[in-house]
Protein backbone atom coordinates (compact mmCIF):
# COMPACT_ATOMS: atom_id res chain seq x y z
CA UNK A 1 0.00 0.00 0.00
CA UNK A 2 1.47 3.37 -0.96
CA UNK A 3 2.17 6.11 1.55
CA UNK A 4 -0.35 8.58 0.10
CA UNK A 5 -3.23 6.14 0.35
CA UNK A 6 -2.12 4.94 3.81
CA UNK A 7 -2.16 8.50 5.15
CA UNK A 8 -5.91 8.74 4.52
CA UNK A 9 -6.89 5.45 6.18
CA UNK A 10 -8.54 6.60 9.38
CA UNK A 11 -8.13 4.41 12.43
CA UNK A 12 -11.07 3.17 14.48
CA UNK A 13 -12.23 5.39 17.34
CA UNK A 14 -11.30 4.26 20.83
CA UNK A 15 -13.99 4.03 23.52
CA UNK A 16 -13.33 4.18 27.28
CA UNK A 17 -9.52 3.76 27.16
CA UNK A 18 -7.61 3.14 30.37
CA UNK A 19 -5.55 6.19 31.40
CA UNK A 20 -2.63 6.65 30.90
CA UNK A 21 -3.32 5.91 27.25
CA UNK A 22 -0.80 6.01 24.40
CA UNK A 23 -1.56 5.13 20.78
CA UNK A 24 -0.08 5.48 17.31
CA UNK A 25 -1.73 8.03 15.00
CA UNK A 26 -2.22 6.22 11.69
CA UNK A 27 -0.58 8.21 8.91
CA UNK A 28 0.69 10.81 11.42
CA UNK A 29 -0.62 14.36 11.56
CA UNK A 30 -1.17 16.63 8.58
CA UNK A 31 -3.01 19.87 7.87
CA UNK A 32 -6.76 19.20 7.90
CA UNK A 33 -6.69 16.30 10.33
CA UNK A 34 -8.66 16.51 13.59
CA UNK A 35 -8.46 14.60 16.86
CA UNK A 36 -11.53 14.63 19.08
CA UNK A 37 -11.51 13.69 22.76
CA UNK A 38 -14.81 13.19 24.62
CA UNK A 39 -14.79 12.74 28.35
CA UNK A 40 -15.34 14.18 31.80
CA UNK A 41 -13.21 15.89 34.44
CA UNK A 42 -13.30 14.13 37.85
CA UNK A 43 -14.59 16.20 40.78
CA UNK A 44 -11.19 16.11 42.52
CA UNK A 45 -9.06 16.60 39.41
CA UNK A 46 -5.79 18.51 39.69
CA UNK A 47 -4.55 18.36 36.08
CA UNK A 48 -4.37 16.26 32.95
CA UNK A 49 -2.47 16.45 29.70
CA UNK A 50 -2.94 15.49 26.08
CA UNK A 51 0.37 15.16 24.26
CA UNK A 52 1.04 14.88 20.55
CA UNK A 53 4.41 13.14 20.52
CA UNK A 54 7.18 12.39 18.04
CA UNK A 55 7.47 8.70 18.91
CA UNK A 56 6.46 6.54 21.83
CA UNK A 57 9.71 5.47 23.52
CA UNK A 58 9.98 5.53 27.29
CA UNK A 59 13.68 6.41 27.22
CA UNK A 60 14.94 8.65 25.87
CA UNK A 61 11.75 10.63 26.29
CA UNK A 62 10.29 11.51 22.89
CA UNK A 63 9.83 15.08 21.75
CA UNK A 64 6.34 16.46 22.42
CA UNK A 65 5.26 18.82 19.67
CA UNK A 66 2.02 19.89 21.39
CA UNK A 67 1.51 19.58 25.15
CA UNK A 68 -2.05 20.55 26.17
CA UNK A 69 -2.25 20.75 29.97
CA UNK A 70 -5.39 21.99 31.81
CA UNK A 71 -4.70 22.75 35.49
CA UNK A 72 -7.49 22.94 38.08
CA UNK A 73 -5.59 22.97 41.39
CA UNK A 74 -4.70 26.67 41.37
CA UNK A 75 -6.89 29.58 42.43
CA UNK A 76 -7.16 30.52 38.73
CA UNK A 77 -7.61 27.40 36.58
CA UNK A 78 -5.85 27.69 33.24
CA UNK A 79 -4.36 25.76 30.32
CA UNK A 80 -0.63 25.47 29.61
CA UNK A 81 0.67 24.61 26.14
CA UNK A 82 4.31 23.85 25.51
CA UNK A 83 6.82 21.85 23.44
CA UNK A 84 9.42 19.38 24.70
CA UNK A 85 12.49 19.26 22.44
CA UNK A 86 15.64 17.30 23.15
CA UNK A 87 14.54 16.67 26.72
CA UNK A 88 14.03 20.38 27.45
CA UNK A 89 10.74 22.27 27.79
CA UNK A 90 10.53 25.48 25.76
CA UNK A 91 8.79 28.64 26.94
CA UNK A 92 5.24 27.81 27.98
CA UNK A 93 2.12 29.62 26.84
CA UNK A 94 -0.86 30.08 29.18
CA UNK A 95 -4.57 30.65 28.59
CA UNK A 96 -6.88 31.71 31.42
CA UNK A 97 -10.66 31.29 31.50
CA UNK A 98 -10.54 27.52 31.26
CA UNK A 99 -13.64 26.17 29.51
CA UNK A 100 -13.35 22.86 31.37
CA UNK A 101 -14.81 22.37 34.83
CA UNK A 102 -14.42 19.74 37.51
CA UNK A 103 -17.28 17.27 37.46
CA UNK A 104 -18.40 18.27 33.94
CA UNK A 105 -18.37 16.47 30.60
CA UNK A 106 -16.49 17.97 27.66
CA UNK A 107 -15.72 17.59 23.99
CA UNK A 108 -12.26 18.74 22.88
CA UNK A 109 -11.45 19.14 19.21
CA UNK A 110 -7.87 19.61 17.98
CA UNK A 111 -7.78 20.94 14.41
CA UNK A 112 -4.33 20.81 12.83
CA UNK A 113 -3.61 23.51 10.27
CA UNK A 114 -0.43 24.32 8.36
CA UNK A 115 1.15 26.58 10.97
CA UNK A 116 -0.85 26.02 14.15
CA UNK A 117 -3.30 23.83 16.00
CA UNK A 118 -6.70 25.20 16.99
CA UNK A 119 -8.50 23.82 20.03
CA UNK A 120 -12.21 24.09 20.74
CA UNK A 121 -13.98 23.20 23.99
CA UNK A 122 -17.62 22.11 23.73
CA UNK A 123 -17.91 23.67 20.28
CA UNK A 124 -16.34 27.03 21.22
CA UNK A 125 -12.89 28.05 19.98
CA UNK A 126 -10.53 28.29 22.95
CA UNK A 127 -6.92 28.65 21.78
CA UNK A 128 -4.45 28.31 18.95
CA UNK A 129 -0.84 27.22 19.37
CA UNK A 130 1.88 27.73 16.75
CA UNK A 131 3.99 24.68 15.96
CA UNK A 132 7.59 24.67 17.18
CA UNK A 133 8.37 21.25 15.72
CA UNK A 134 7.38 20.00 12.24
CA UNK A 135 3.84 18.60 12.25
CA UNK A 136 4.73 15.53 10.10
CA UNK A 137 7.05 14.34 12.89
CA UNK A 138 4.05 13.70 15.16
CA UNK A 139 2.87 10.08 15.15
CA UNK A 140 1.73 9.34 18.72
CA UNK A 141 -1.07 10.51 21.02
CA UNK A 142 -0.68 10.32 24.79
CA UNK A 143 -3.33 11.08 27.43
CA UNK A 144 -2.33 11.26 31.10
CA UNK A 145 -3.56 12.51 34.46
CA UNK A 146 -6.95 13.22 36.02
CA UNK A 147 -9.33 12.61 33.14
CA UNK A 148 -12.07 10.13 32.24
CA UNK A 149 -12.12 9.55 28.48
CA UNK A 150 -15.26 8.27 26.79
CA UNK A 151 -14.00 8.32 23.21
CA UNK A 152 -11.10 9.37 21.03
CA UNK A 153 -11.77 9.97 17.33
CA UNK A 154 -9.46 10.67 14.39
CA UNK A 155 -11.26 12.77 11.79
CA UNK A 156 -10.74 15.01 8.77
CA UNK A 157 -11.99 18.53 8.24
CA UNK A 158 -14.31 19.44 5.38
CA UNK A 159 -12.09 19.82 2.28
CA UNK A 160 -14.65 22.09 0.61
CA UNK A 161 -14.45 24.83 3.26
CA UNK A 162 -10.70 24.86 3.90
CA UNK A 163 -10.41 28.50 2.87
CA UNK A 164 -13.26 29.69 5.08
CA UNK A 165 -12.79 31.07 8.61
CA UNK A 166 -15.54 28.80 9.98
CA UNK A 167 -14.44 26.71 12.93
CA UNK A 168 -15.49 23.06 12.59
CA UNK A 169 -17.90 21.58 15.13
CA UNK A 170 -17.25 18.18 16.65
CA UNK A 171 -20.15 15.75 16.80
CA UNK A 172 -19.85 13.06 19.49
CA UNK A 173 -19.14 9.52 18.40
CA UNK A 174 -21.77 7.18 19.84
CA UNK A 175 -21.12 3.51 20.58
CA UNK A 176 -23.91 1.00 19.84
CA UNK A 177 -26.57 3.72 19.62
CA UNK A 178 -29.88 2.03 18.74
CA UNK A 179 -30.84 5.06 16.62
CA UNK A 180 -27.81 4.42 14.37
CA UNK A 181 -28.51 0.78 13.59
CA UNK A 182 -28.01 -0.27 9.97
CA UNK A 183 -30.13 -0.19 7.83
CA UNK A 184 -30.48 3.46 8.81
CA UNK A 185 -32.89 6.09 7.52
CA UNK A 186 -33.38 9.77 8.28
CA UNK A 187 -35.98 12.15 6.91
CA UNK A 188 -34.88 15.47 5.43
CA UNK A 189 -38.21 17.33 5.42
CA UNK A 190 -36.83 20.36 3.58
CA UNK A 191 -34.48 18.47 1.28
CA UNK A 192 -30.91 19.61 0.83
CA UNK A 193 -30.42 23.33 0.50
CA UNK A 194 -27.30 24.84 -1.02
CA UNK A 195 -24.43 24.60 1.45
CA UNK A 196 -26.05 21.86 3.54
CA UNK A 197 -23.73 19.02 4.53
CA UNK A 198 -24.32 15.35 5.32
CA UNK A 199 -21.50 13.67 7.25
CA UNK A 200 -21.56 9.94 7.94
CA UNK A 201 -18.91 8.36 10.18
CA UNK A 202 -18.58 4.69 10.88
CA UNK A 203 -16.56 1.50 10.88
CA UNK A 204 -16.36 -1.04 8.06
CA UNK A 205 -17.22 -4.57 9.17
CA UNK A 206 -14.62 -7.35 9.23
CA UNK A 207 -15.86 -9.12 6.09
CA UNK A 208 -17.70 -6.41 4.14
CA UNK A 209 -19.64 -6.90 0.93
CA UNK A 210 -21.35 -3.62 0.03
CA UNK A 211 -22.19 -0.18 1.39
CA UNK A 212 -24.76 2.27 0.01
CA UNK A 213 -25.64 5.82 0.97
CA UNK A 214 -28.64 7.05 -0.98
CA UNK A 215 -31.24 9.80 -1.22
CA UNK A 216 -34.83 8.99 -2.16
CA UNK A 217 -37.79 11.30 -2.65
CA UNK A 218 -40.65 8.84 -3.11
CA UNK A 219 -41.48 5.44 -4.54
CA UNK A 220 -41.69 6.89 -8.07
CA UNK A 221 -38.06 8.06 -8.22
CA UNK A 222 -35.15 5.65 -7.96
CA UNK A 223 -32.70 6.45 -5.14
CA UNK A 224 -29.45 8.18 -6.08
CA UNK A 225 -26.21 8.25 -4.14
CA UNK A 226 -23.04 6.35 -3.43
CA UNK A 227 -22.28 2.63 -3.64
CA UNK A 228 -19.10 0.87 -2.53
CA UNK A 229 -18.53 -2.75 -3.58
CA UNK A 230 -15.86 -4.35 -1.41
CA UNK A 231 -15.65 -7.48 -3.56
CA UNK A 232 -14.21 -5.70 -6.61
CA UNK A 233 -13.10 -2.57 -4.67
CA UNK A 234 -15.14 -0.11 -6.72
CA UNK A 235 -16.84 3.13 -5.73
CA UNK A 236 -19.62 4.56 -7.89
CA UNK A 237 -22.40 7.14 -8.07
CA UNK A 238 -25.76 5.52 -8.58
CA UNK A 239 -28.15 7.59 -10.68
CA UNK A 240 -31.69 7.27 -12.00
CA UNK A 241 -32.68 4.00 -13.74
CA UNK A 242 -29.79 2.12 -12.18
CA UNK A 243 -27.09 3.97 -14.10
CA UNK A 244 -23.67 4.14 -12.44
CA UNK A 245 -20.62 6.36 -12.77
CA UNK A 246 -17.50 4.82 -11.32
CA UNK A 247 -15.10 6.90 -9.30
CA UNK A 248 -11.38 6.41 -9.73
CA UNK A 249 -8.92 5.03 -7.17
CA UNK A 250 -7.90 5.00 -4.41
CA UNK A 251 -10.61 2.83 -2.83
CA UNK A 252 -10.78 4.27 0.67
CA UNK A 253 -12.96 1.73 2.47
CA UNK A 254 -11.06 -0.95 4.38
CA UNK A 255 -12.20 -3.72 6.76
CA UNK A 256 -12.10 -2.71 10.42
CA UNK A 257 -11.22 0.88 9.53
CA UNK A 258 -13.05 4.09 10.35
CA UNK A 259 -14.44 6.14 7.45
CA UNK A 260 -16.01 9.54 6.79
CA UNK A 261 -18.35 10.26 3.90
CA UNK A 262 -19.24 13.91 3.30
CA UNK A 263 -21.89 15.12 0.86
CA UNK A 264 -22.17 18.85 0.19
CA UNK A 265 -25.28 20.14 -1.61
CA UNK A 266 -24.46 22.97 -3.97
CA UNK A 267 -26.75 24.51 -6.62
CA UNK A 268 -28.63 21.37 -7.57
CA UNK A 269 -25.65 19.01 -7.34
CA UNK A 270 -23.79 17.06 -4.66
CA UNK A 271 -20.06 17.09 -4.03
CA UNK A 272 -18.42 14.08 -2.39
CA UNK A 273 -15.47 13.78 -0.03
CA UNK A 274 -14.20 10.51 1.43
CA UNK A 275 -11.77 10.52 4.36
CA UNK A 276 -10.99 14.16 3.63
CA UNK A 277 -10.36 13.65 -0.11
CA UNK A 278 -12.61 15.40 -2.64
CA UNK A 279 -13.84 12.76 -5.11
CA UNK A 280 -15.99 14.76 -7.49
CA UNK A 281 -19.66 15.61 -7.86
CA UNK A 282 -22.87 14.29 -9.35
CA UNK A 283 -26.15 15.68 -10.59
CA UNK A 284 -29.19 14.04 -8.97
CA UNK A 285 -31.16 14.62 -12.16
CA UNK A 286 -34.94 14.57 -11.87
CA UNK A 287 -34.77 13.69 -8.18
CA UNK A 288 -34.06 17.30 -7.19
CA UNK A 289 -32.73 18.36 -3.82
CA UNK A 290 -35.29 20.94 -2.73
CA UNK A 291 -38.11 18.47 -2.01
CA UNK A 292 -38.45 16.23 1.08
CA UNK A 293 -35.88 13.45 0.97
CA UNK A 294 -35.00 10.34 2.90
CA UNK A 295 -31.38 9.49 3.62
CA UNK A 296 -30.80 5.73 3.60
CA UNK A 297 -27.67 3.85 4.69
CA UNK A 298 -27.29 0.11 4.20
CA UNK A 299 -24.54 -2.47 4.10
CA UNK A 300 -21.55 -3.83 5.96
CA UNK A 301 -20.86 -0.92 8.28
CA UNK A 302 -21.40 0.16 11.88
CA UNK A 303 -22.37 3.83 12.33
CA UNK A 304 -20.90 6.10 15.00
CA UNK A 305 -22.43 9.44 13.94
CA UNK A 306 -24.68 10.86 11.24
CA UNK A 307 -24.98 14.62 10.75
CA UNK A 308 -27.67 15.83 8.38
Amino acid sequence: MDTLQDSFILQPPVFHPVIPYVTTIFGGLYAGKMVMVQGAVPHEADRFQIDFQCGCSLWPRPDIAIHFNPRFHTSKPHVVCNTLHGGQWLQEARWPGLGLQRGASFLLLFLFEREEVKVSVNGQHFLHYTYRLPLPHVDTLGIFGDIMVKAVGFLNSNPFVASRPDYPIGHPLLLKNPRLQVPFSCLLPHGLGSGQVIIVRGLVCQEPKEFTLSLQADTVHDPVGLRADFRDRTLAWTAQRGQEKRLGPPFLFHPQRFFEVLLLAEEGRCRLAMNGIALGEFNPGSLGLQQPLELQIRGSVELYSVQC
